[in-house]
């Protein structure tokens, strides 16, 4: 079976409305895309354990996401999330910031009652602040 077959068959489980991406975030992802020749392919956004608030944000280009990932596409882009991730990402917007303090990926949390300086790291209501909290630097 081909890829392409195997990419139609995947049906979104998720409302592209529950998380979005900015056009901005998607003209990166395709510069990525391009720059690395992987066209095809998908932006994976994932939470896992880690980091100085608890949780952190991961992101990783995805050429084959699975049965169980929730796929939304916007403007052109395909982002994939593993169902564990989609509850702490559900209402999150992903966007491309490119300034003078700092330019990369910035995920906007409705979800992230804390986050660190530099907002790669989070914590949501009822998650007890992990013992290093604050007392060591967040590699900001």
């Amino acid at each position: 079976m081909a890829l392409a077959d195997i990419q139609t068959e995947i049906k979104p489980q998720v409302a592209s409305t529950e998380i979005t991406l900015s056009a901005a975030a998607a003209d990166a992802v395709r510069g990525l895309l391009q720059s690395r020749q992987m066209e095809g392919h998908a932006l994976r956004v994932f939470v896992s354990s880690g980091g100085c608030s608890g949780d952190q944000y991961g992101m990783a280009l995805e050429p084959n996401p699975r049965e169980t990932d929730m796929i939304i596409e916007q403007h052109g882009v395909r982002v994939v999330v593993d169902e564990v991730s989609v509850g702490y990402l559900r209402g999150a917007n992903i966007d491309y910031v490119n300034d003078v303090m700092a330019s990369g990926f910035k995920i906007d949390n409705p979800n992230a009652s804390s986050a660190c300086g530099c907002g790669h790291s989070f914590r949501t209501d009822g998650q007890d602040a992990p013992h290093h909290a604050h007392s060591e630097a967040c590699g900001c």
